[in-house]
């Protein structure tokens, strides 16, 4: 019996979306449910999909936002046949239920499904519900989010956190990480898989102007592009030498970057977010501030207001701040520890099966 169950996962574009609905397809496949995915040959899942070895449907969809005015009067006729190649995905795989998490394909498919009557489960990662997720929350049969208050009150919600993968999950308490540490501080510093320039282009400045005494030891993924360009300004700060700053373009084991880590600075992504809480550590979040309806600041804020992050607006961000913040404000283990367990305390690590355990409770029968 539980071998016919099956669900379609709907989710796309950017790992903020694709890798939380990963973690959930784990949880469900570990429970004997079949797992199919749709989403669109651009996105990061064309990729990352049949690596896990799920099969991955495609349909043609993109967003409208900034577009010009041809494409603007075009855009009903592509949503129309972006619908029909849902429809057309649905009744070849016949899903129990589909699972909506973010991305262009999420529209479609979901009214698709809600117009054949299966089950519509919607999860929200942000703290502020993206455009797709807000119309498929009128006719999904559930509507999950991250934070608490993604949609405003307008539908009926549950707060379950965001799916998180791997050895993230497996991390020791913090307390227990801080016992034995000691001398310079350590710094994390993560701008994404892509990095961000203006992180990258701060730090090296602020690390090379630290006062006498102060030393820290620093972690800094610039992102794969940015790699030579970022080694050259820690050379011409005559910091490329030290034993204590490692720079690199990429962390494969974000588990071990955050168990080293004493404080991460870094966006604040709502999967990043999520894995801070999870591991328990402290950071300083800068919110990229071009992201849709800035919703990175929502994200950074679920910790903040708890005092188990800084928040600090890019515009805000000068060399200046950045060195108060790290030899005043947050220059202890003892500090940062605190907020390592406040960050703890806001953690929800069974995300991933509480959102598996939805999707087959919504099952037709």
């Amino acid at each position: 019996m539980s071998s016919a169950r099956k669900v379609l996962i709907m989710a796309g574009g950017t790992g903020g979306h694709v890798f939380p609905a990963l973690a959930t397809a784990d949880c469900l496949r570990q429970q004997g449910t079949a797992v199919e995915w749709l989403g669109t040959a651009a996105g990061i899942e064309a990729e990352v999909v049949p690596a896990a070895d799920i099969k991955l449907h495609c349909i043609d969809v993109k967003g409208l936002r900034g577009k010009g005015r041809l494409s603007l009067l075009l855009a009903p006729f592509k949503l129309l046949f972006a619908l029909y190649q849902a429809w057309q995905v649905l009744r070849k795989v016949k899903p129990d239920a589909v699972l909506g998490m973010g991305g262009f394909a999420s529209g479609p498919g979901g009214l698709a499904a809600w117009l054949t009557g299966v089950p519509v489960v919607v999860h929200e990662q942000n703290a502020y519900a993206g455009m797709t997720n807000k119309i498929l929350s009128k006719m999904a049969t559930r509507v999950l989010e991250a934070f608490g208050g993604a949609f405003q009150g307008k539908v009926s919600t549950q707060v379950v956190g965001n799916p998180v993968r791997g050895n993230i999950l497996k991390l020791p308490e913090p307390k227990q990480r801080f016992e034995q540490r000691q001398g310079a501080i350590r710094l994390l510093v993560v701008g994404g898989s892509l990095g961000a320039k203006a992180i990258n282009d701060l730090v090296p400045q602020v690390i090379a102007q630290l006062p006498e005494g102060i030393e820290l030891e620093v972690w800094h993924q610039v992102g794969k592009r940015n790699l030579t360009e970022a080694q050259q300004l820690y050379a011409a700060l005559g910091l490329s030498e030290r034993d204590t700053i490692r720079v690199v373009p990429f962390i494969e084991r974000m588990d071990e970057a955050y168990g080293w880590a004493d404080l991460v600075l870094c966006r604040a992504g709502a999967l990043t977010v999520s894995e801070l809480s999870i591991a328990g550590v402290a950071s300083v979040l800068v919110p990229f501030p071009y992201a849709v309806d800035d919703h990175q600041t929502g994200n950074a804020r679920f910790l903040s207001e708890a005092g188990a992050a800084l928040l600090v607006q890019q515009t805000e961000l000068s060399q200046n701040r950045l060195t108060n913040i790290l030899t005043e404000q947050l220059n202890t283990r003892e500090t940062l520890l605190g907020m390592a367990e406040k960050s703890r305390h806001l953690a929800q690590p069974e995300a991933s099966q509480t959102v598996a355990d939805i999707c087959l409770e919504v099952m037709k029968k």
